[in-house]
């Protein structure tokens, strides 16, 4: 399936070409072709098992594809953030709020470049800008689900990348985090970032992503948020994933 998801006029951010995506030579994702325009808001749904985060380890390099190709036009590794999974992410490490979000650094300045903590330090504005200002000290096992997102946030913000990868940002958080990760989003988008999110609260997804690509292992639609999430498309999609097969034909190429 080719599905040409951006105005002729701009130049994408992202280009898939016959994209197939999988682990051990399974696909996951099959022949996704299509582009991303810069400075898009894209909502990537679909049923459990679709391949959304998947896709999103494409994009960031972590993953090889068993055939085709992304074309990122010419973005550099600093050039992008991802935010993977809460589930990924270890609670336990001896660190405090202050040291994780300076990581956002770590591309820019090189992992033994030194911070400032003046009166003007990025750090602290990040943190004061998520709403978490007097954490800093803050080990990251002490804080609640929505604390901790706050404290991924801060460290997107440091980044201060072209392209976003948000995989199920909003999961387990409240609806005040929820809200308040929402508008730096926005700030985003209106700064002109690309931001590629995989999302499962359709309520979100329609009020506030303007294009969506719903994935089922391949593309079932990807357009206007309004036209893609029909009642149909979705059904197609549920239908199309519980149809897949593990016994699926292995890829020739080895990734």
């Amino acid at each position: 399936m080719s599905i040409a998801a951006t105005d002729a006029r701009s130049q994408p951010a992202l280009a898939f070409r016959n994209l197939t995506l999988g682990y051990d030579r399974h696909p996951a994702v099959h022949h996704l072709s299509g582009a991303v325009a810069s400075g898009a808001l894209l909502a990537v749904v679909g049923p459990n098992g679709a391949g959304k985060s998947t896709l999103l380890k494409s994009i960031v390099g972590t993953l090889v594809p068993l055939e085709g190709s992304i074309d990122r036009s010419g973005l550099r590794a600093q050039d992008i953030a991802y935010l993977p999974q809460s589930a990924e992410i270890d609670r336990t490490f001896p660190i405090t709020v202050y040291d994780l979000v300076s990581m956002g650094h770590w591309r820019r300045i090189g992992m033994f470049g030194r911070l400032s903590r003046g009166p003007r330090d990025p750090v602290a504005e990040a943190i004061d800008a998520v709403g978490l200002r007097g954490f800093e000290a803050r080990a990251l096992g002490t804080l609640s689900g929505g604390q901790m997102q706050r404290v991924l946030f801060a460290r997107l913000l440091l980044q201060d990348a072209r392209l976003i990868l948000l995989d199920e940002p909003f999961t387990a958080i409240d609806a005040k985090t929820t809200s308040d990760l929402i508008d730096l989003i926005a700030r985003w988008h209106g700064e002109k970032r690309t931001v590629i999110a995989v999302l499962h609260d359709m309520g979100i997804v329609r009020e506030h992503f303007p294009e969506t690509l719903l994935l089922a292992r391949e593309a079932v639609a990807w357009g206007p948020t309004g036209e893609t999430l029909s009642s149909e498309n979705l059904l197609r999609a549920r239908r199309m994933v519980e149809a897949f097969s593990h016994q699926a034909d292995i890829c020739d190429k080895v990734a």
